[in-house]
């Protein structure tokens, strides 16, 4: 296994694509160290991205901002100005591990690592966060919720890896949240996880929302019947509980030993009502 730190987006496309599959990209490395260490996976070259400036970099651009791949959870958090405009990524970044694991993780890796559990991924969905890819071909844009296949499968071509995110503008009067549950206080992995964003108009009626739900499909899902159970209200309890029952009727859980079918498909809908709530309150405070 050889060892590579490119400092350019071409040096990494060009390292990716000759290993033909078996390369993979070391951003914070808290998975990949850890899958490397127990033979879960054998490249035959890794990737350092750290030394390509657009993975490092935090950037206003169009009123939002672009976020580097390699970006740690700990930089994220001492950012103001990103965390007052999108609360709900940030906070959900911050689940990531513990102190130490906050300083080497990356919200980038967290997507990468495709586990339908990640934290950061409906947060980022809601958000309306777009992916910017390199490749062989060139660069393309993904929206987050196209990005994973499945449970450790992404929708990355050969030589191709995540640069950076973008997380758009928003209006006065918006606000995003995250919550999950978790069996434990701390440093475990989501049962559910649920990200809400919405916007208000000068009359307090939502006019734009997006909804993230974790945990309980084979991929992060964008559900859209639960966003549209909001717009045109005034996010009363009444178009709550609509957007809650929306969550449960997309859940597709497994049972397993941290959550059965009907207890995952119930909490996602408790959670969901908790965002939501929290998320408004942002929007109208904003």
């Amino acid at each position: 296994m050889r060892y590579e730190a490119p400092e350019t987006k071409g040096e990494a496309v060009s390292l990716l694509a000759m290993a033909e599959g078996r390369g993979r990209v070391l951003a914070g490395g808290t998975d990949l160290l850890v899958q490397l260490r127990s033979g879960v996976v054998k490249p035959s070259v890794v990737v350092d991205i750290k030394k390509i400036v657009e993975t490092r970099e935090i950037t206003a651009e169009y009123g939002g901002f672009r976020v580097g791949a390699a970006v740690t959870g700990a930089e994220l958090n001492e950012h103001k100005a990103l965390k007052k405009l999108w609360p709900g990524v940030v906070e959900a970044v911050e689940l990531i591990g513990s102190t130490q694991v906050q300083g080497r993780a990356s919200m980038g890796g967290n997507l990468c690592n495709a586990s339908p559990a990640a934290d950061s991924v409906p947060a980022l969905i809601a958000a309306g966060a777009q992916c910017h890819i390199a490749g062989p071909d060139g660069e393309r844009t993904l929206p987050v919720e196209e990005f994973c296949a499945g449970p450790g499968v992404t929708n990355l071509q050969t030589g191709e890896f995540l640069v950076s995110f973008t997380l758009p503008f928003r209006p006065p009067h918006s606000g995003d949240a995250y919550l999950r549950f978790i069996p434990r206080t701390e440093m475990d992995i989501a049962v559910v996880g649920v990200g809400v964003s919405l916007s208000l108009d000068s009359n307090g009626i939502c006019v734009a929302a997006r909804v993230g739900l974790g945990a309980v499909a084979a991929t992060a899902l964008l559900v859209t019947e639960a966003a549209d159970a909001l717009i045109g209200t005034i996010v009363d309890e009444g178009a709550i509980e609509n957007m809650t029952s929306a969550i449960r009727s997309a859940c597709r859980p497994i049972d397993d030993k941290r959550g059965t079918i009907v207890y995952r498909t119930r909490v996602s809908g408790v959670l969901a009502g908790r965002a939501c709530r929290i998320a408004l309150q942002r929007a109208e405070q904003s």
